[in-house]
């Protein structure tokens, strides 16, 4: 695989990484990236992160045999109609968005028969840290990509796709659309939402300084993703809305059943939970560990 001429919209962490990541592996002959920040750019090119850009997004698409949207949520299905407009029938065309349902429909719409080239991706790897100077190219080593292809979708995109990630250390599996959104909504947008809940509440209480000045290693694991970008969360909330609430509403019960069995003194029901979340942690985490 050797993608000749790769276009990035959206030149972060991620796409800034991807491209890394393909130049050392020698699998792409030239880079273009695409941002609002000219600064930005000016940055990636001096990191050699890109070989050259444009603010304009039909003029950074055009010519390109793979276009990667790395935009936030709320952007990316905005900028669809300028990718389609621009881009030939061959382009193949991916995102990294943590959600997959809205942007699926805005490309299905936006892209008419140059669909069938969209290959929805989301790539499970990152940090708290945004912007591309703090991109580098191991990223994505031993760290699994999620593609939810369409019956639309061609295979000879999905194979390019598919071999892009794997050749960048990857672990590429597949999922159902709907299924990709709940499943994601429980694993990494709860958390991301508990972690700003716990930090702004903690934050607003009359003796901050106080505690946290005496918050020890276990609060600084926990509310380490609180860093993370706040603009992008706030449209992973919204674009994944249903099955966020839902997962808020469960976690909520379990909270309640906390509360419940302290409140009585229900040693038993305690213990029970956390038991049972402590196997649950360390299966997880021989399960990770066994993989690396």
């Amino acid at each position: 695989m050797l993608i000749r001429h790769l276009s990035i919209i959206g030149v972060g962490l991620i796409g800034g990484s991807l491209a890394r990541a393909l130049k050392k592996a020698k699998l792409v002959e030239h880079v273009t990236g695409c941002n609002r920040s000219e600064d930005t750019m000016k940055r990636a090119l001096k990191l050699g992160v890109i070989d050259d850009y444009s603010k304009n997004i039909s003029q950074a698409v055009k010519g390109a045999d793979v276009v990667v949207i790395g935009t936030p949520l709320s952007v990316s299905e905005k900028i669809l109609p300028n990718i389609a407009e621009s881009v030939s029938t061959k382009t193949i065309i991916t995102d990294v968005g943590s959600v997959k349902g809205g942007i699926v429909n805005a490309a299905r719409e936006s892209l008419a028969n140059k669909f069938c080239n969209f290959v929805p991706g989301h790539p499970i790897a990152g940090t708290e840290k945004n912007g591309v100077e703090y991109s580098f190219e191991d990223l994505f080593v031993n760290h699994r990509v999620i593609l939810t292809p369409l019956k639309e979708t061609s295979p000879d995109a999905y194979k390019l796709i598919s071999e892009m990630w794997e050749s960048v250390g990857a672990e590429v599996i597949d999922l159902d659309v709907q299924y990709h959104d709940e499943v994601l909504a429980a694993t990494s947008h709860l958390p991301h939402m508990l972690a700003y809940a716990l930090v702004d509440c903690l934050a607003g209480m009359q003796e901050r300084d106080e505690i946290f000045k005496y918050a020890a290693g276990g609060f600084a694991d926990f509310t380490r993703i609180a860093s993370s970008n706040p603009e992008m969360w706030h449209d992973i909330c919204f674009s994944n809305r249903d099955a966020l609430v839902q997962t808020l509403n469960i976690f909520s019960e379990h909270i309640d059943q906390l509360k419940v069995a302290i409140n009585k003194s229900n040693s038993n029901e305690l213990l029970k939970i956390f038991r049972r979340a402590k196997e649950a942690r360390d299966k997880f985490n021989k399960e990770e560990n066994d993989k690396i």
